[in-house]
């Protein structure tokens, strides 16, 4: 893993507000590849106990433009669609992302997310999405 390329996306994520908010963490960032972490509490749940979509769907979405930002820079989200597999049940989210296919603007990338509970890992989501570079501020 390049330390310098982990570190980079450590800040990114400390800079984004609404990922703070939820306690998101990065455990892997290196080129065409991202793993974004998040423990489950009581207030990202639903009223059935199910981790709430959009949570599930928010941290699809981030370690999407993770994984393609690794190889594009600095970038964001033109699309993605999810599928939801199953409750997300578990004490911890991890969403795994990597690229597919990309160019000098943009990415194709695949995301699956994982409830874990007692070491176990289920596949909770599936989800895919178009990465592009960001554009210039100005």
């Amino acid at each position: 893993m390049n330390p310098s390329l982990f570190e980079f996306g450590r800040r990114v994520l400390r800079e984004q507000p609404f990922s703070v908010l939820l306690g998101t963490t990065l455990e892997v960032f290196e080129p065409g590849r991202a793993v974004l972490a998040l423990r489950v509490r009581d207030e990202l749940k639903q009223q059935h106990g199910f981790v709430h979509g959009g949570v599930v769907g928010y941290l699809a979405d981030n370690a999407l433009t993770y994984a393609g930002g690794s190889v594009l820079g600095d970038s964001v989200t033109s699309e993605y669609k999810i599928n939801y597999l199953r409750p997300a049940l578990g004490e911890r989210l991890l969403a795994r992302a990597e690229v597919l296919s990309s160019g000098k603007r943009q990415a194709v990338c695949r995301c699956e997310v994982f409830a874990a509970i007692d070491g176990e890992e289920r596949l909770v989501a599936v989800a895919q999405g178009t990465i592009i570079k960001a554009e210039p501020k100005g």
